[in-house]
């Protein structure tokens, strides 16, 4: 059985998070670095690595830490969503969504999940349950410009185009330099004009 982490560990694991809030991947991950040479079997800073990791697009070695997250800690469901993640970037859909399955098992609503979820579904062709999942995240976070962006899309291949503009617009509300959101937005105007020609 693992020791509970010391009130240092936990102030060192916060100050990391900030910084990852703060955009700072590079300062967050010397400090969790320096907790794993301390303590190699630290979850939550292996897990705080992989984020990192996978925030400054280093997907190997965001991988390589979730991983080992999810080898030592059981119930790492952090773990299980960045392998997830990793594999949904990579287009392996099946691999994804078992990894993204066992995160939202052991984390159910959680929007981020979800979310990564709902779009692993839908493009694994399991399109009603994709939108499905992607409006639960939504409903759990209405201000992601990310969920809004995923389910416009969703809604955009399944021809629903006045619920994907909607959504583009509001996600490009939230976020005005988002150019994903731009791009769908002047996309699905262009689909409704060709449809409405017809």
């Amino acid at each position: 059985m693992h020791a509970p982490h010391s009130s240092d560990t936990l102030e060192r694991l916060e100050c990391a998070e900030q910084l990852k809030l703060t955009g700072k991947h590079d300062e967050a991950l010397k400090i969790l670095e320096e907790l794993l040479i301390e303590d190699p079997e630290n979850v939550p800073a292996l897990e705080e690595v992989a984020d990192n990791e996978l925030s400054l697009g280093h997907f190997a070695r965001a991988e390589r830490a979730a991983k080992r997250a999810v080898t030592i800690g059981k119930k790492s469901y952090t773990g299980h969503y960045i392998l997830g993640f990793v594999r949904s970037h990579e287009e392996k859909w099946d691999h994804s969504l078992k990894e993204l399955k066992v995160a939202n098992a052991l984390s159910p609503n959680n929007a981020e999940i979800l979310r990564c979820l709902g779009w692993a579904l839908f493009n694994a062709g399991q399109c009603a349950q994709g939108i499905v999942t992607l409006e639960r995240a939504l409903n759990l976070d209405q201000e992601n410009p990310l969920t809004l962006c995923d389910l416009g899309s969703a809604y955009l291949q399944v021809q629903n185009l006045r619920k994907a503009r909607t959504l583009f617009q509001r996600a490009l509300e939230m976020d005005p330099e988002n150019e994903r959101a731009k791009e769908c937005v002047l996309m699905a105007e262009r689909l409704l004009k060709a449809v409405e020609k017809t």
